[in-house]
């Protein structure tokens, strides 16, 4: 027999059905509570609310577990590429060699942006945030393709907006950071894998010869793979009911970034730095600042360590610290702000306050110190975070509409002034 959930209201039993998802999950069907009962739940922050159904990516925070589509994110940081995890995010299964090729072959074609759109980077101050300027061009693409405003589009249509996206936003990433420096912009080679093209044309220049190290290609793959996507937080949830209103793919990832860069969701590896910083700039010593981590008195917080879903272990810190410890040794990197990275990883991992806590190195403190030593600003941290998202995105914006989801449209408990009448101003 069904699991039944049972309210009891003003004397009256109302049965709500028990849903389970595929790995246990359950969750009480709330969505003909309102018309059975005249009441709706209240969850500030949507902490409590499933708010679809999605076969995209499962998580588990009290046991560290992240699967994509059934495939663990050991295994697929080990041995796939990102756009073989792109793919099996957006298309549900992984490709075969075929299909890869196939899929590689329509991105690279993609990579180029209209010449039009040069004249946008060179409108904004040097010193516009990165962010803002990938949020505000990726919505301008619709304005170049404006067959994808069209929600009823063929499959094979909607796969090349797709497809286009994917191949444009590191084109568009490395460029707003270029025009910041006032550096030349590099154009997409052809040639290069997807990381490599873009690490070309982060730091490539006209007049120098630059070599793609194959230990920093291994892991910005990693990275971009282990962001690709994260259940439904802040930007995806975004993305979805963007999506809902059937807004194009273009505004919807446009309005993901955007939720992104807010610091309580994407910065959190740029704090990480900043913390850094901090330390270094008052004399690096790391246990003082640990001291003031534990004073309950002291505002000072440490940034990367610990996470509000995962609860034991972050199990993509444990996949990046690998990365970060090749490419520490391979860069041979003599910043003092890494060895106060080390020190304040060592303290975490083994002080049983710590310990105790829950208060582990989690992907962002490992990420950003990997983006720091491949020389990357820090501004442009969440813009990588988006690069490695936007497969995500783009997965749980065609499984909402295929699904045919509704328009998402929370409800609210009003707590604002009861009915009044007009005063003239004369009067007030």
């Amino acid at each position: 027999m069904s699991e039944i959930a049972k309210i009891e209201l003003g004397g009256q039993v109302f049965e709500f059905p028990v849903i389970e998802g595929t790995e246990k999950e359950k969750a009480i069907d709330i969505s003909k509570l309102r018309d059975m009962t005249g009441y709706i739940t209240l969850d500030t922050g949507y902490k409590n609310t499933g708010a679809t159904k999605s076969g995209i990516t499962f998580l588990d925070g009290e046991l560290g577990i992240l699967h994509y589509r059934g495939y663990s994110i050991e295994q697929l940081a080990d041995k796939a590429s990102f756009l073989e995890v792109a793919y099996l995010l957006i298309y549900g299964e992984l490709p075969t060699q075929a299909e890869l090729d196939a899929f590689i072959s329509s991105i690279t074609k993609h990579t180029l942006i209209h010449e039009d759109m040069k004249q946008f980077f060179e409108a904004y101050p040097a010193k516009a945030h990165p962010m803002g300027v990938l949020a505000s061009m990726v919505c301008s693409l619709s304005t170049f393709y404006p067959e994808s405003l069209d929600p009823n589009r063929s499959k094979e249509a909607k796969d090349l907006t797709i497809h286009r996206l994917l191949a444009k936003l590191p084109t568009l990433a490395a460029w707003s950071y270029k025009n910041a420096m006032r550096h030349p912009f590099m154009y997409p080679r052809n040639e290069f894998s997807y990381c490599e093209n873009f690490l070309h044309m982060m730091f490539a220049m006209p007049t120098e010869d630059y070599k793609v190290d194959p230990v920093v290609v291994s892991a910005l793959n990693k990275l971009l793979i282990l962001h690709a996507d994260h259940e439904q937080n802040c930007s995806t949830s975004t993305v979805r009911i963007v999506g809902s209103s059937q807004s194009n793919l273009y505004s919807s990832i446009s309005a993901g970034i955007s939720a992104l860069w807010g610091p309580l969701h994407g910065g959190a590896n740029q704090e990480v730095i900043e913390m850094l910083e901090q330390i270094h700039q008052d004399g690096g010593d790391v246990d003082k600042w640990v001291a003031k981590a534990k004073d309950k008195e002291d505002p000072f917080r440490l940034m990367g360590f610990g996470h509000r879903v995962y609860k034991n272990f972050d199990p993509r810190a444990t996949i990046i610290k690998k990365a970060c410890d090749d490419i520490l040794e391979k860069l041979n990197i003599n910043d003092p702000m890494l060895a106060i990275a080390k020190r304040l990883e060592q303290v975490a991992l083994e002080d049983e306050y710590f310990k105790s806590r829950n208060l582990y190195p989690n992907v962002d403190f490992y990420s950003g110190i990997i983006y720091k030593a491949l020389g990357i600003p820090t501004e442009m941290f969440t813009v990588m975070f988006s690069i490695g998202r936007l497969p995500g995105w783009i997965a749980q914006w065609k499984e909402m509409t295929e699904n045919k989801e509704p328009i998402g449209r929370p409800r609210q408990i009003y707590v604002g002034a009861t009915p009044r009448d007009y005063v003239d101003i004369s009067k007030r």
